[in-house]
């Protein structure tokens, strides 16, 4: 642990032992005690009705004494130290003077010198315990009002555990001023301890603050080898890590002699690594020591100092200022003190008894002289008393800079209040047994100790001081800066402050304007171990490695991380996708068949177009309604079958466009509907055809009466009722939906329509293909009639056409992905749509409206002998082969047959090439995903 725990358990050995030996030799009347050691302690007093001690660092001592505590060696006066105890005496005279705090009550002092020293500060602290008197009268219960109700100090913290683990054990108060120790929050083993400094645990809080604002979480820490530097370090390493992600590059304990080996390593540490800010928990000794082994490398380096070294002026030199230039530090709040300068200005040696040798001790070191006439005659100066301090070069006047002085001047005053308000307790409301007060003559530590808990009060500079459940008063520092100016000097200036308000928690200002870096682009270093991960990305832990080494990891599709060292990345929302960085989600794109895009407009235009010419056939059918031609096999099924192809032409639009509820309902119905009634019409047409060529036959007559006009259209009503049945049933049981479907692309909703029930979908199809299936059965059979304008075979022809769109359509439907899929059914139905409409009216209107000499009745009724087949046969077949030599009119039924074999093989290629594409496209996308 270090060269202190050998002194405090060499101490406690010795007091165990000086204790022991009292004990044995004790032979007094219970009546009284005898005090059975006193300590030639170094001091300052002053009598009063109430007593407080302090413990200060007057002097340093090069040599530890002994169990006797029988010897001191001086070697320094420490000038800051005995104007700490000035301090307190000043509080102590200014409250004496206060009519309204402490009325009738003169406060008096017992001031001793710790010299720096573990053994002596706890022999003090003892001894401001216990008193210095020889003797003393104990009462009926054997107890007694203490030598002084409290304590202010001990400057540090090990010497601040020694006495506070003895005294605690009597719930004396000791409020130290200096003592930042975390560990000294602990209320179990510390039940008595209060101070007005911050704790170590807000020092360290306050640092990382500080590093939080650079972005500095690669940092090297170096802490002394003492209670203060240990317990910094456990806590710094903890909070480092869980309040801004940082972590230690190095972590080293500076040792208390100078071993230049030891401090020659951890430099070349300090240059080995990649941090470039670090933290120092330390004493001035320490930084000296380091800077001696220091190089010119080290220079890149940015200084964090702890409150033990921020303002140490013997650091400050042009030897040390180009490597320590620009060190941001920590330090105790500054304070103002008014009139405390007039009252050093007072102090004279003549004036202070023989019981106040610090007085003479520091006259002595100011004017290097000595009051004994011993050092007359070795030569030296002797001090007369009337030396002017005025004119004195001393650090004692330098009142502009009061940290420690401020917390000892809070402390006083936190000790007067509590024993203010004890003294105005009203007696039967007091807060002890019995509604009991607290009187001087009676008084008991731990009395005082409760309302020191409670004591809440503002100094003149305005802050607010009370003790928190720790003891601890509330925290704040200020941010110092070291600044080295052009023509050499130096100076340490205040660029912020940190602090922990009631409400607020705790709060850093900080003026980036003011603060010298050390560095030619006069900014602050860059110090982390990996740089941050940008948006769009997340942080990777490299096995072994300290937490702030990682990679960056670009995000996945569809997630996104849109924060700065992000750990993990998140994942969009459903209807959102990442952004091509990856940092925020943006609405997948949409897509289905619409009327916008080229393929959309195709369909449109090709729909109205064929409603257009089924209304172009229809006005043509109308005007010649009265022609054999249009009249021939019962003109109303052909006007039923128009208006059921517009029908089908008009239904393909319900395709097109975003789906909706009534169109994903409406499109299957209307199709399946319309289709059924225009191969209902077809299929009745067909029969009737097969049914005239019987009749024409001996004995066949009575077959006609089955086909006459109301049962034609009793047959088209009955098998189209089975369809519209077939849409019913299949609406109300599992209707086609609106879908947003996500499995094809992950970066786009494909909105189409959910069939619902797969198998209402099959019957509506299986439907419309049983009727075709007849249709083209019968056509086919009669397709070889004898007549002049033989019908039955362009039925063959258009059923030919419109079966084979849809055995195509199947598969290619199946296969086809999202909008797709509509657009092949869109064609499906344009395809057998314009294939009944060319193959069944094309002819006739070619007729109608080229060749009205054909349009006769003769013409359409007439019979051709088996000569004239014959012959026509053979001249099909022969034109077939030469068709530049054929007439015209035989050219043009060559054409026909041509052209619509022609159109079969076409739409049979489109469909085809149209599954093909769509399976590999379906393909590529799985291969993608």
């Amino acid at each position: 642990m270090g060269s202190f725990l050998v002194r405090y358990l060499l101490m406690c050995f010795c007091l165990i032992m000086i204790l022991l030996s009292s004990f044995l030799e004790s032979s007094f009347p219970p009546s009284s005690c005898k005090l059975q050691k006193k300590f030639n302690l170094n001091g300052m007093h002053k009598p009063g009705d109430v007593i407080l001690g302090g413990l200060f660092e007057v002097h340093y001592s090069s040599v530890f004494p002994n169990c006797s505590f029988s010897f001191f060696v001086y070697f320094r006066f420490d000038t800051p130290g005995f104007r700490h105890a000035m301090t307190m005496a000043f509080a102590i005279d200014e409250i004496n003077k206060n009519s309204k705090l402490l009325p009738n009550v003169t406060l008096g002092y017992s001031l001793y010198d710790n010299c720096a020293t573990l053994d002596i500060g706890f022999s003090a602290a003892l001894s401001l315990a216990s008193g210095q008197e020889e003797q003393f009268r104990l009462l009926e219960n054997c107890s007694g009002t203490p030598s002084v109700v409290g304590i202010v100090g001990d400057p540090f913290s090990t010497f601040s555990i020694a006495a506070s683990s003895v005294l605690g054990l009597f719930k004396l108060p000791i409020v130290s001023y200096f003592a930042t120790c975390s560990c000294l929050s602990d209320r179990q083993r510390f039940p008595s301890f209060f101070r007005t400094i911050p704790s170590d645990a807000f020092q360290v809080r306050a640092m990382i603050q500080i590093l939080k604002h650079f972005g500095w979480t690669w940092v090297g820490l170096l802490v002394s080898d003492d209670d203060y530097g240990l317990h910094v370090s456990r806590t710094f390493k903890s909070d480092f890590l869980q309040l801004s992600g940082g972590c230690l590059a190095y972590s080293e304990i500076l040792p208390w002699e100078d071993h230049p080996n030891e401090y020659k390593k951890i430099v070349d540490l300090m240059v080995r690594s990649t941090a470039r800010v670090v933290i120092v928990f330390a004493h001035q000794i320490h930084l000296i020591h380091l800077m001696k082994e220091v190089r010119e490398n080290i220079t890149k380096h940015a200084w964090i100092a702890s409150e033990a070294w921020t303002l140490v002026g013997g650091l400050h030199t042009p030897e040390f200022m180009p490597f320590l230039g620009g060190t941001l530090g920590i330090a105790i709040r500054r304070g103002e003190i008014p009139g405390f300068r007039d009252y050093l200005l007072k102090i004279n040696p003549e004036e202070q008894n023989s019981a106040n040798n610090m007085v003479k001790q520091f006259w002595e070191d100011t004017f290097h002289c000595r009051f004994s006439a011993n050092w007359l005659e070795a030569g030296g100066t002797v001090c007369t008393g009337e030396e002017e301090l005025r004119n004195a070069e001393t650090e004692l006047l330098d009142v502009t800079e009061l940290r420690p002085e401020y917390n000892i001047y809070k402390a006083v005053y936190a000790l007067a209040h509590a024993l203010d308000d004890m003294l105005h307790c009203v007696p039967g409301r007091g807060p002890f047994i019995g509604h009991t007060c607290a009187t001087l003559q009676k008084l008991e530590p731990w009395q005082l100790m409760y309302y020191l808990e409670k004591v809440n009060f503002t100094t003149p500079f305005g802050d607010q001081v009370f003790f928190d459940e720790n003891g601890d008063a509330l925290p704040i520092y200020d941010i110092m800066n070291w600044l080295w100016l052009p023509d050499g000097s130096t100076k340490v200036q205040n660029v912020g402050e940190v602090k922990r308000s009631v409400f607020k928690g705790e709060e850093l200002t900080l003026d980036e304007n003011k603060i010298f870096w050390n560095f030619k682009s006069n900014e602050p270093p860059t110090s982390v171990c990996s740089k941050s991960c940008p948006p769009g990305t997340h942080i990777a832990r490299e096995r072994g490695k300290p937490v702030c080494c990682f990679d960056c990891i670009p995000c996945s599709e569809g997630k996104i991380s849109n924060n700065t060292d992000s750990l993990e990345c998140t994942s969009c929302p459903e209807d959102f996708w990442s952004s091509p960085q990856r940092d925020h989600c943006v609405l997948k794109r949409t897509e289905f068949l619409s009327y916008h895009e080229p393929l959309g407009i195709c369909l449109t235009t090709t729909s109205l177009l064929g409603t257009f010419i089924c209304t172009v056939v229809l006005g043509i059918f109308t005007y010649h309604r009265s022609t054999p031609m249009v009249r021939a096999n019962n003109s109303e099924l052909s006007f039923l079958l128009l208006v059921s192809l517009k029908l089908c032409f008009l239904c393909s639009l319900l395709f097109i466009g975003r789906p909706r509820l009534w169109t994903c309902q409406l499109r299957h119905a209307a199709f399946g509907i319309s289709f059924v009634l225009c191969v209902s019409c077809i299929l009745v047409k067909t029969m009737v055809v097969v049914a005239v060529f019987k009749a024409s036959k001996p004995g066949g007559g009575t077959n006609l009466k089955w086909f006459g006009a109301i049962q034609q259209r009793g047959a088209v009503l009955v098998l189209t009722s089975i369809q519209a049945a077939i849409c019913t049933a299949w609406l109300v049981s599992s209707s086609p939906t609106p879908h947003k479907n996500t499995q094809y692309h992950n970066d786009k909703i494909v909105y189409e329509c959910a069939i619902g029930s797969t198998i209402g979908f099959a019957v509506l199809l299986g439907y419309i293909g049983l009727l075709a299936i007849l249709s083209f059965l019968l056509a086919f059979l009669a397709r070889n009639l004898p007549d002049n304008f033989n019908e039955a075979k362009f039925i063959t022809f258009s059923m030919l056409i419109f079966c084979a769109v849809w055995v195509a359509f199947v598969p290619a439907y199946v296969n086809s992905p999202g909008k797709y899929a509509d657009a092949v059914e869109v064609f499906a139905i344009l395809a057998s749509s314009f294939g009944l409409l060319v193959a069944l009216f094309g002819p006739k209107c070619y007729i109608i409206l080229l060749k009205p000499e054909r349009n006769t009745k003769n013409a359409v009724m007439g019979r051709e002998t088996t000569k004239k087949i014959i012959t026509k046969i053979s001249l099909y077949l022969y034109y077939n082969k030469y068709p530049c030599i054929a007439p015209t009119s035989l050219k043009t039924s060559l054409n026909i047959c041509q052209c619509t074999t022609l159109l079969v093989l076409c739409v049979n290629f489109g469909c085809c090439l149209a599954f093909y594409v769509n399976i590999h496209h379906l393909h590529g996308q799985k291969e993608v995903q």
